[in-house]
């Protein structure tokens, strides 16, 4: 485990400095002169110092009286919860969404120095500062300027340097919740699923129930097993673990290992605080699966793809990586290794591979190792379907889930997530000798059946191309579609002497548009 402690194990072998006992854990101030540049990541603050609590302090509101802080109580009293000594709450919205101080008497609320409100470094997105602590955090926050407007998650996933900060926040025992915000309504727009956040069903407000659920969990460990969690850096994979293996309706292993433990959303009405507190406290340091550490081994997703040349790699992080789909072929496959997974206690491990999202018959998971460890997986492309039977909202999305079992649990997942441009109108057809599927049309303009379009990822035209091939599967003819009129790209019919098509991205309203500059471009 030791060659994959955090960044910032690396950077700074720290230990929690503890101030003098207060009547209160109260607000705990972050200042710009304890941030220690990590480059572009951000920073972290390996010398603040934690206010402790007095030991007589509740380790929740008393007058709290749900099954969850009934329970927690009762562990109290027996002496196994460790409490809340040591652990931050960061809210990230300026106190729209906030959990009372009064909730929990023995957690310590950040606050931001006037430089770093200034700097904007106490709203939205977190991951730019790591503290040397145990963190539960929100923003109940979302970008809403056009055409870019999305929830703070998926702004981490679409945007330089998210995913590598949010995987920063996860291995360093800090775990955040976000608002998906309209965008898991009609539809999934989420280009990938991961464990470094949990994101909420609704707006404004819908986190705080996790936030509450998460904190109880952290209350709810040994301090042996919490002090265990912390020196590994687990603290966000147990608690993901914790929190996805107790939704209300799953009760197995099995159920565990299957799609309804892990959307992209949750829903507040699956929540089972109790449940969640009740494992928290029988965990033993012993017992901690691992993180799931993932690589892409060979792959033919590729830098440059389809007619706009762009990157099919949206990011490849430790437990996360995210593919776009631009190419034209029908089948991809890739050869994934988890065999850098460690158990932080030296248990053997076994790896399952589970299709978590996306059309069975057209994916394929072929395990490589007798335990697991590596797998090819190919994928056919996916149109546009229902996320499950009975659900309306639609995706857009393979996911594969990687879990690893130490023999008592299984961890958290590692995800592979696949994203199709479903904007565009593909057809396939098998064509040659043997058979081979083709893509015989695909209209790029999104005209007959709008969809959204994230203009982050993807780009529209005003035509649509047609493809034609011989016997030996070459393409024979090409023909581009306008709204006004066809021209011949390649084979019979094109104008002789013409180079092939250049393209070029131009934004339009703040959206990109691929347009074609030469010869071959239709009058206006």
């Amino acid at each position: 485990m030791t060659r994959f402690k955090s960044l910032f194990a690396i950077i700074c072998s720290s230990v929690i400095f503890f101030a003098g006992h207060r009547a209160q854990a109260d607000q705990v101030e972050l200042r710009q002169d304890q941030l220690q540049s990590i480059g572009l990541l951000g920073w972290i603050a390996p010398q603040l110092e934690i206010p402790q609590a007095e030991a007589n302090l509740p380790i929740v509101d008393p007058k709290d009286s749900s099954p969850a802080a009934s329970l927690l109580r009762r562990y109290e009293a027996r002496g196994i919860a460790g409490g809340l000594t040591g652990v931050v709450y960061d809210n990230r919205d300026r106190d729209h969404s906030k959990l009372p101080q009064a909730a929990f008497p023995q957690l310590t609320h950040l606050s931001y120095g006037p430089a770093l409100r200034e700097q904007g470094l106490d709203y939205g997105l977190a991951g730019r500062i790591i503290l040397p602590t145990t963190v539960i955090g929100n923003s109940s926050t979302a970008l809403t300027q056009r055409p870019s407007e999305r929830s703070q998650a998926r702004f981490a996933m679409t945007t330089p340097g998210g995913a590598e900060r949010a995987f920063l926040t996860y291995a360093n025992n800090h775990l955040y919740v976000y608002p998906e915000h309209r965008d898991h309504d009609d539809a999934d727009l989420f280009p990938a699923n991961w464990p470094y956040t949990l994101i909420s069903q609704g707006s404004s407000h819908s986190d705080m129930p996790f936030v509450k659920a998460l904190v109880m969990t952290v209350a709810a460990f040994s301090r042996e097993t919490r002090d265990f969690l912390e020196a590994e850096r687990l603290v966000g994979p147990t608690l993901q673990m914790i929190f996805r293996r107790n939704q209300k309706g799953l009760y197995t292993p099995e159920q565990y290992l299957s799609p309804a433990a892990h959307p992209t959303v949750y829903e507040a009405n699956r929540l089972a605080p109790e449940r969640m507190v009740a494992m928290a406290a029988a965990l033993k340091p012993d017992e901690i699966p691992p993180m799931v550490h993932i690589d892409i081994e060979a792959e033919d997703f590729s830098d440059a793809a389809g007619l706009a040349g762009m990157s099919e790699r949206l990011f490849q992080t430790s437990s996360a990586i995210a593919r776009v789909w631009r190419s034209d072929a029908y089948s991809r496959t890739m050869t994934v290794s988890a065999e850098k997974t460690e158990d932080p206690n030296g248990h053997a491990l076994n790896f399952k591979w589970v299709l978590l999202r996306g059309d069975p018959d057209k994916v394929r998971i072929s395990p490589l190792t007798a335990s697991g460890s590596k797998a090819t997986i190919s994928i056919d492309w996916h149109d546009s379907r229902r996320i499950a039977p009975g659900e309306m909202r639609t995706t857009d999305r393979v996911d594969i889930g990687i879990f690893a079992w130490n023999g008592l649990h299984y961890s958290a997942p590692g995800f592979v997530s696949v994203s199709f441009p479903l904007h565009q109108i593909r057809q396939y057809q098998p064509i040659g000798d043997p058979k081979t599927m083709r893509l015989v049309s695909v209209d790029y303009s999104n005209r007959e059946n709008l969809k959204y379009v994230d203009p982050l990822l993807h780009w529209t035209a005003n035509w649509k191309d047609e493809f034609t091939y011989g016997s030996n599967g070459a393409i024979t003819r090409w023909q581009r579609l306008f709204p006004d009129e066809t021209i011949v790209i390649q084979g019979e019919g094109a104008r002789s002497g013409v180079p092939a098509p250049l393209h070029q991205l131009e934004l339009e309203d703040g959206r990109p548009i691929l347009v074609m500059r030469n010869a071959l471009e239709p009058e206006n």
